[in-house]
């Protein structure tokens, strides 16, 4: 499955927006909406996320179509990956120690504004890394 670049940037953004209200008020919910984006980003696909179908519905048919599309299979991974630090998130901050809810949010927030800012998707790195050492056989 193919997605549009342009989506995965828009996601970011507001993934970045998200995060960086959670961080700032210090408010499980918010992050806890977040991990729920992120949880149907993995489970029912990143073109099925809350994030994408405003993309598709409200911003792409302004844009018009994509010039070229990627693979789905790489940001879908960054959504899990997203997911499990919301996950220690929200452990963190319901449960302690409190600098973990802050540590993690931190992170998701980080990797989130490079993907904004920068179109670098650390979990999609993570993801070719992982394929690539698993082609090749060969230890890290």
């Amino acid at each position: 499955m193919q997605v549009d670049p342009r989506g995965q940037r828009f996601a970011a953004v507001l993934t970045t927006l998200v995060l960086a209200a959670a961080l700032a008020f210090a408010q499980p919910w918010i992050l806890g909406f977040q991990a729920v984006v992120f949880a149907i980003g993995v489970l029912a696909g990143v073109r099925h996320s809350p994030y994408a179908l405003l993309f598709s519905t409200v911003v792409r048919p302004r844009l018009g179509p994509p010039s070229e599309t990627e693979d789905a299979r790489p940001p879908r991974f960054a959504q899990g990956v997203g997911l499990a630090f919301a996950a220690l998130g929200l452990i963190g901050y319901l449960v302690g120690p409190e600098w973990l809810g802050v540590g993690a949010t931190a992170l998701a927030l980080t990797a989130a504004f490079l993907n904004a800012a920068f179109a670098f998707c650390a979990g999609c790195e993570m993801y070719l890394l992982g394929r690539r050492l698993l082609a090749t056989g060969k230890p890290a």
